[in-house]
């Protein structure tokens, strides 16, 4: 194991889980900001596993991830929209 995959994986158990448990639980605002943050974590570990690994076609993914994240947030905002009164 490299120095890539060894931050991939602290970054992944550390960063990513509270963002998850952030996400699942509380109020719809609260769910969005885990959202937003859970998405730039996993580019960031997917990003790391793609050096880790040494292949950088892997790369594709993460940046694909970090384009359509912002897309997906709106969604979640139009809906949550929708619920206030």
């Amino acid at each position: 194991m490299n120095a890539w995959l060894l931050a991939a994986a602290v970054l992944a158990v550390g960063g990513i889980a509270p963002c998850l448990l952030l996400g699942l639980s509380g109020t719809p605002h609260r769910r969005l900001a885990g959202l937003n943050l859970a998405a730039v974590g996993t580019s960031v570990v997917l990003l790391l596993l793609a050096q880790g690994f040494g292949r950088p076609s892997y790369t594709d993914l993460a940046l694909d991830l970090a384009v359509l994240s912002p897309a997906g947030a709106l969604v979640f905002t139009h809906f949550l929209a929708g619920q206030e009164r």
